[in-house]
């Protein structure tokens, strides 16, 4: 329990990072950056496999590189419906999306070494 707990606060210091480094990303408080982690998370266990499955052609021919842009479109649609959590555009939401993915696998790191 302690480390989905950390695993969540460390996707919603992801979130905030891409608020502050990403141009076009906006993030308005660290409640958001909660609430865009949870869902993010629930976005990528549920609908995220599915697509991958309906993408799958396009992704052997991409070598697995049209997952970044699977996760950038899910970036992208949470940002239609959460207040205070807004993303400019689609090159937004990629820069984005890589910088949530880059600091939850190091944070995931770090927190299998500790536990």
């Amino acid at each position: 329990m302690v480390s989905f707990i950390a695993q969540w606060l460390v996707n919603a210091f992801g979130v905030l990072t891409a608020g502050y480094v990403v141009p076009g990303v906006s993030v308005a408080s660290f409640y958001i950056a909660l609430i865009v982690a949870v869902l993010l998370g629930a976005l990528n266990l549920l609908v995220r496999p599915i697509l991958v499955v309906l993408t799958l052609p396009v992704t052997l021919l991409t070598l697995g590189l049209f997952t970044f842009v699977i996760n950038a479109l899910l970036f992208w649609f949470l940002a239609s419906f959460i207040q205070g959590f807004a993303v400019a555009g689609f090159f937004a939401a990629f820069f984005g999306a890589l910088v949530v993915s880059a600091i939850s696998f190091i944070g995931k790191h770090f927190i299998e070494v500790i536990d």
